[in-house]
């Protein structure tokens, strides 16, 4: 695993969504964290978002985001836990044509590795709608780091090898 450095780098347009009751611009340390890690990357942040933990409003700005051929990917930070409030992957499961299991699952086990069996507690998951990627992540700063440095750096990046989700972009609506 690696990344080809004769290939070109293809900056992505990324909306950036923190699932909040409470979190405002002053206090939203783990999407900084996001736009952060993303921008030095050398992508771009196309949108960015603080959203109430209710599924219509959470559905309708992830509507808009597929729609608008300025996103290509749509991360969101927050409300993948377990207690009432927590609604993020089932506002996902409205919006998404496919599931990307394998995240969610790759996720736990690297939070593994900085939490112990704590990340049993994440539903951390992705999906796929009208050809725009969906990562959830959860709200702490140290959960997007995980999902970020350890998944999406480098599944975001078309130089990764052996396969990477830039790559399939362009086949995401086929039918």
């Amino acid at each position: 695993m690696s990344i080809d450095e004769s290939l070109s780098f293809v900056p992505l347009n990324i909306a950036v969504a923190t699932v909040s009751d409470t979190r405002v611009a002053a206090t939203d340390t783990s999407g900084d964290t996001l736009v952060a890690r993303l921008s030095a990357a050398g992508h771009r942040l196309a949108a960015r978002a603080i959203i109430k933990d209710e599924v219509p409003v959470l559905v309708a700005q992830l509507n808009a985001w597929i729609d608008d051929p300025g996103v290509d990917v749509i991360i969101t930070t927050g409300g993948t836990g377990v207690t009432g409030r927590d609604v993020t992957p089932e506002a996902l499961d409205q919006v998404m044509e496919k599931a990307i299991p394998g995240f969610g699952e790759l996720f736990r086990w690297l939070s593994f590795q900085s939490i112990g069996t704590s990340t049993i507690q994440s539903r951390a998951c992705a999906g796929l709608a009208r050809g725009t990627y969906i990562f959830c992540l959860p709200g702490s700063t140290g959960a997007v780091k995980d999902g970020w440095d350890g998944i999406l750096a480098t599944q975001l990046d078309a130089r990764h090898r052996p396969c990477n989700f830039v790559e399939l972009i362009p086949r995401l609506r086929e039918r």
